[in-house]
């Protein structure tokens, strides 16, 4: 038996759903270092993120911004996103999926670091700006490199893997941030948190040595004439695809961010919780979160794209206004509700890197997949300004409602796109 039918042999041994992480093993071993690099992007990707909303009290009392102000630092990052997103997916097509992840992880790290720079509000803003253009394009391109590697019937889950990166990267800047807010004074702090974006310069070390994009899908892209055409996905058969596809994740992500970015602020200032306090609420939230992500990759496999959605749009509704409508004193009960608020908005995202990829040809998969997901964010981030201009009246937890509103536009974008669970790849 040839080395090669070994190897296949082996993989079709493994590609059981009876065995733990069954759909990892199936990846073979180029498709596992892909999976890591792509999952390393992303946690960092989450970490760089990360740094502004758990560190915008310290930021709004270091250059006296209002609530309006501070809301349009995670605003801005996230529209210059869509212009970072559609271009790593063109480039992404153009000169290869490993290329394009080292230049936007090169791109979001050297920004966020600039960030700890600033000597005012508008340079702040402006290299939070150009730090969504490498946070923009990430997920993108490291969700395509790994959904060409997986299998259909693992696809939900594989990409659901990635996607608990988040969560990942998520939980090491709520420790840092516990930690150099506890031994450092506020306007210190904060500086500090931005200079640690740094990590990721070691990821692509890794990544140049270790990862190459899928060959077949590589051969695809080389000898297609339309490959990275931003055109192509804005003429039929495609452009009905494209438009829902942006509805989709502007519903989503605007009720993401809308919670990603307040909830630090709501558990200080309206429940009252000290920085130590809220990295523990913070905990409950982010392993709802991890467990939800990989809970939703399988259920993706298992229901469906769109069933998948659905369910947890329905629940992640539900979950913001209990959230935000606990009583006064019932801070136990904030701590409780945490772990499904986490579990349920991110169990949403599981099917995004499968079902996104699994709508367009290989040729223009980067393109679609960037520019769908990220303009959707960009549209979505209005969301948290909206929370913050409203907050000085509504207060920031009456606020969040409208975090629902995102979920309810995102059940109505699916009736304009097809179920692909089970489409090939080509």
């Amino acid at each position: 038996m040839s080395t090669t039918q070994t190897e296949k042999t082996s993989e079709s041994r493994l590609d059981d759903d009876s065995r733990p992480f069954g759909w990892l093993r199936a990846l073979g071993p180029r498709g596992r270092r892909a999976f890591g690099g792509a999952f390393g992007g992303y946690a960092l990707d989450s970490y760089d993120f990360f740094t502004l909303p758990l560190s915008m009290v310290a930021i709004a009392a270091y250059f006296s911004l209002d609530s309006g102000q501070t809301g349009l630092l995670t605003t801005v990052t996230l529209v210059v996103s869509a212009v970072g997103g559609a271009l790593a997916g063109i480039l992404a097509d153009r000169i290869g999926r490993v290329k394009a992840l080292m230049v936007t992880v090169i791109t979001y790290a050297v920004f966020t670091v600039a960030c700890g720079f600033a000597t005012d509000y508008g340079t702040l803003l402006v290299f939070r700006a150009l730090q969504g253009l490498g946070f923009g394009g990430e997920w993108a391109v490291g969700a395509i490199l790994v959904a060409e590697y997986a299998s259909t019937k693992h696809r939900g889950r594989t990409l659901g893997g990635v996607q608990s990166a988040w969560a990942a990267g998520w939980a090491l800047a709520v420790i840092v941030y516990t930690l150099v807010f506890h031994f450092l004074d506020a306007d210190t702090a904060w500086r500090v948190m931005f200079w640690t974006g740094a990590l990721p310069a070691l990821l692509v070390v890794y990544i140049r040595r270790n990862v190459e994009d899928a060959p077949q899908a590589a051969e695809i892209r080389r000898t297609s004439a339309e490959r990275g055409s931003f055109t192509v996905i804005f003429r039929p058969p495609l452009v009905r695809t494209t438009l829902f596809a942006v509805l989709l994740s502007t519903g989503v992500q605007g009720g993401y961010y809308t919670l990603a970015t307040w909830v630090p602020t709501y558990l200080k200032t309206e429940r009252g919780l000290t920085v130590v306090g809220t990295g523990g609420y913070l905990a409950f939230l982010i392993s709802g979160a991890f467990i939800g992500y990989l809970t939703g990759g399988h259920l993706t496999d298992r229901l469906g794209r769109k069933r998948n959605i659905v369910l947890f749009a329905v629940l992640s509704a539900v979950c913001i206004l209990a959230y935000t409508n606990i009583p006064a004193g019932a801070d136990g009960l904030v701590l409780v509700l945490g772990f499904p608020l986490g579990f349920c908005m991110s169990a949403i995202f599981s099917g995004f890197g499968s079902f996104l990829a699994e709508l367009y040809p290989t040729a223009v998969r980067g393109t679609g997949q960037g520019f769908t997901y990220n303009t959707g964010r960009a549209v979505g981030a209005f969301f948290p300004t909206l929370v913050g201009f409203l907050a000085d009246s509504w207060g920031v937890g009456g606020a969040l409602v409208f975090g629902a509103v995102g979920y309810g536009i995102a059940v109505l974008a699916l009736l304009g796109l097809p179920e692909t669970r089970g489409r090939e790849l080509v």
